[in-house]
């Protein structure tokens, strides 16, 4: 008896210090979880419910069910214009750069001195592209007295309403999110690293030129990379915001470069329709999982693996 009272007061004893562990772990997390829920859940949740009411953020919403989906599917044309003019801006841009990043980290991949120097310089652009300075140094630019179009009046070329007509706005924003593609390109130089040396020998042996080794080993080694790369860019795509907010304002001109996340700002803040906006960020959401499902659907098709195992 003795013998099983002090076990039972022992197993009482593991118990009690396990909780106190518990109680520790859960105390070091619990400013991650205040944030967490407070900065996530809740504001997720709560835009979740303004997307069915009307609500100015002034007053107190007003639950008008799926009429805000409704006017923005049927009745809003500027809404349908943003929708094709992103499109237009994720399927042109992100094949820019990501084969503008290939391109520069296939040479990277052969340099043998200054490797280092050359991979931060050629990432600096991913990490101040985004900012409100390089926007607004990219406006002037390709001003209507900027940079490009001295050059060009001094080779004696007409100039050219880079941020003017319609039919060249775009392009300029096209331009700058190709201009960022130092991320992607050091992704891709680590998957190019990790091909091994001995596929490029043998296939040289066999009489593989460059251009059938860079098909026939760089690009099927290299497509789960790409893949990683499109859906990252795809999303980052589809977000795209400051540079059309600095550069063009309000979409101008005509609604040209109107992208869809600066036209939800506009709903939400300038009109201040923040129920409309929700909403609009709601099929945002949905719009931007339906292409990342599409582009992992697809890559069972496409994108090879060293073995079935690791699919």
């Amino acid at each position: 008896m003795p013998l099983l009272a002090a076990e039972a007061k022992g197993k009482r004893r593991r118990k009690k210090g396990m909780e106190n562990d518990n109680l520790t772990g859960y105390l070091f997390i619990l400013p991650f979880l205040i944030g967490f829920f407070a900065l996530t859940v809740f504001p997720v949740a709560m835009s979740l419910y303004l997307s069915f009411t009307n609500y100015d953020m002034l007053g107190t919403p007003r639950w008008i069910g799926l009429d805000n989906y409704e006017r923005m599917l049927m009745d809003d044309t500027k809404f349908i214009k943003s929708i094709k003019v992103t499109l237009f801006y994720v399927f042109t841009a992100v094949p820019f750069r990501l084969v503008f990043a290939l391109a520069i980290a296939l040479l990277l991949a052969r340099l043998v001195v200054l490797k280092g120097v050359y991979r931060t310089l050629l990432y600096l652009p991913s990490v101040i592209g985004g900012s409100v300075a390089v926007s607004v140094m990219w406006r002037q630019l390709f001003g209507n007295e900027g940079a490009l179009n001295s050059i060009l009046a001094k080779l004696g070329l007409p100039t050219v309403s880079w941020l003017g007509d319609p039919s060249y706005a775009i392009w300029t924003l096209i331009l700058l999110y190709g201009w960022q593609f130092g991320s992607s390109m050091l992704i891709f130089l680590a998957g190019l690293k990790n091909i091994p040396a001995s596929y490029y020998e043998a296939a040289e042996v066999d009489g593989a030129g460059p251009w059938r080794r860079f098909i026939n080993i760089t690009i099927p080694l290299l497509t789960p990379i790409i893949l990683f790369n499109v859906v990252m860019q795809t999303i980052q795509g589809f977000m795209a915001f400051t540079p059309s907010y600095i550069i063009f304002e309000d979409g101008r001109p005509l609604n040209s470069t109107l992208l869809y996340v600066l036209y939800m700002f506009q709903r939400a803040f300038t009109f201040f329709d923040m129920g409309y906006a929700s909403a609009m960020a709601w099929l945002l959401l949905l719009v931007i999982g339906l292409f990342t499902a599409l582009i992992f659907k697809s890559s069972s098709y496409w994108v090879h693996y060293e073995s079935e195992g690791e699919r």
